[in-house]
């Protein structure tokens, strides 16, 4: 990877929303992509400038216009960019695109190599995860989120209980595919050993075969301080959710966001935001 980032900054928050195939045979999808949308309003929001492209030879490509700017200004979006919010000491990176199929340990490596040849002390992985998976809804609040912390073994954070978090219990590092997946960080064992338990997954291997659960060991393995922050959601206009998560990145990390823009709202939506599920519908057919 191209090492463009400022130095000083000691934060880096990745979105990663794609997930990996539950099977052979099923195809390799995305649920919302609220991570991507939390971070287009936090560059937005934060007024980040845009100081560099990731190139990592595991990421599919991908190119569009300008994501930000209301007017062309000949500015392309490619599939990994970084952005310097220089206000915050913060850094965001952005993916556009999803990792090549069996890559995703190797490209969580090389971004975890980037984070330490950086001086980055403090990883934010963004992620939605699929709703018809949570065990237990609770409907007395809103959205909820959920948070995965390397501070300690059991993946609990003091700072993100304060918060009103509730740790994500799907996490266990002493079930065999967590276990596996933190040695393939570590080093300590070949992507390509056999699994003696690859031909009849459970349940509780499916959350680590996705692409935040090896972000998560990659940056961990680096002893870099990793948090991740969930949330669960369906497929359709997850706007709503991407607001919550970005509010909950902005809390976490003490953020200085100072719409001044007239719009009436502390968050800047990105003029690329206006086309996305394109005009409303025409009213006189209801």
């Amino acid at each position: 990877m191209k090492e463009n980032a400022s130095r000083y900054c000691t934060i880096l928050v990745v979105a990663n929303d794609f997930r990996r195939r539950k099977a052979e045979t099923s195809p390799a999808l995305s649920i919302g992509n609220v991570g991507q949308l939390a971070v287009d309003l936090l560059v937005s929001s934060t007024r980040a400038e845009r100081i560099g492209y990731l190139d990592d030879p595991y990421i599919l490509p991908c190119v569009g216009n300008d994501a930000y700017g209301p007017t062309p200004c000949g500015e392309l979006a490619l599939p990994l960019e970084a952005y310097d919010s220089r206000n915050n000491g913060v850094a965001l990176v952005q993916q556009r695109s999803p990792v090549v199929k069996g890559m995703m340990v190797e490209f969580a490596r090389n971004l975890a190599d980037f984070a330490v040849a950086t001086g980055m002390n403090h990883v934010l992985v963004l992620s939605s995860l699929e709703f018809m998976r949570l065990q237990k809804i609770d409907t007395s609040s809103g959205m909820q989120i959920f948070y995965l912390s390397s501070t300690n073994t059991d993946g609990t954070d003091d700072c993100c209980e304060r918060l009103g978090w509730k740790k994500w219990q799907e996490y266990n590092p002493d079930q065999r595919s967590w276990k596996y997946l933190s040695s393939l960080a570590e080093g300590n064992a070949r992507q390509e050993d056999n699994l003696p338990f690859e031909d009849e997954p459970e349940d509780e291997d499916y959350y680590p075969s996705l692409p935040f659960a090896a972000l998560f060991s990659c940056f961990k393995a680096k002893g870099i301080k990793v948090t991740c922050l969930l949330c669960y959601c369906s497929e359709g206009d997850n706007t709503p959710e991407a607001f919550s998560l970005a509010e909950a990145t902005s809390k976490l990390l003490g953020l200085s966001i100072d719409n001044s823009h007239g719009e009436g709202g502390k968050w800047l939506t990105p003029f690329s935001w206006r086309t996305v599920y394109g005009p409303p519908p025409d009213l006189s057919m209801f």
